[in-house]
């Protein structure tokens, strides 16, 4: 599936991954491919890239939301840093 994660700023990451971890207001989620359309708002804490299904890159996310629909994410949020 196609992710993006955006903030006012900047793109922060664009590309194929194999799903995404994250920290939704009411507990964690994962976002998988081929998953169902939806809509979450975002609190801040961790969002995990799985770039396959090995490999992951962590950034430690400011609030915001997240759109799955026609196996794309976008991720929209007020700030993130790379750990």
């Amino acid at each position: 599936m196609t992710l993006e994660i955006l903030t006012p700023e900047k793109k922060i990451f664009s590309g194929e991954v194999y799903g995404v971890q994250l920290p939704g207001i009411t507990g964690s989620f994962e976002v998988l491919d081929k998953h169902a359309p939806m809509v979450s708002a975002l609190k801040a804490g961790k969002l995990k890239v799985l770039t396959d299904r090995s490999a992951t890159t962590s950034y430690n996310i400011q609030s915001g939301f997240v759109e799955v629909l026609n196996n794309k994410t976008i991720v929209l949020i007020e700030g993130a840093e790379e750990i």
